[in-house]
């Protein structure tokens, strides 16, 4: 990487920056916030993950709902998650 970009601040790992925010852990599922950018505003979307006997299972959820900022469209994800788990449980991955 050459001096230039360093002083600049760009990072030769572009896999860092793309990062995303951490996911939560609810009864043993894991909640991805993966919010989307549409006009200007976050889209609610996110993944839920369960691994048991060593299968992972996952199901995307998607709403119509948009914030304003990507801050409160995580926090809303997460928030969502944890009530679709708390409803569905594992029949969340039923066919």
């Amino acid at each position: 990487m050459s001096f230039l970009s360093r002083l600049f601040g760009f990072s030769g790992n572009k896999e860092a920056s793309k990062k995303g925010p951490e996911p939560t852990e609810h009864k043993g599922f894991l909640i991805f916030p993966t919010p989307r950018s549409v006009s200007g505003q976050w889209q609610i979307v996110g993944v839920i993950r369960l691994t048991k006997d060593e299968t992972t299972l996952e199901q995307e959820f998607i709403r119509a709902d948009t914030l304003p900022s990507e801050e409160e469209a995580i926090a809303f994800t997460v928030r969502k998650g944890k009530q679709i788990i708390d409803e569905m449980g594992e029949n969340l991955f039923d066919n």
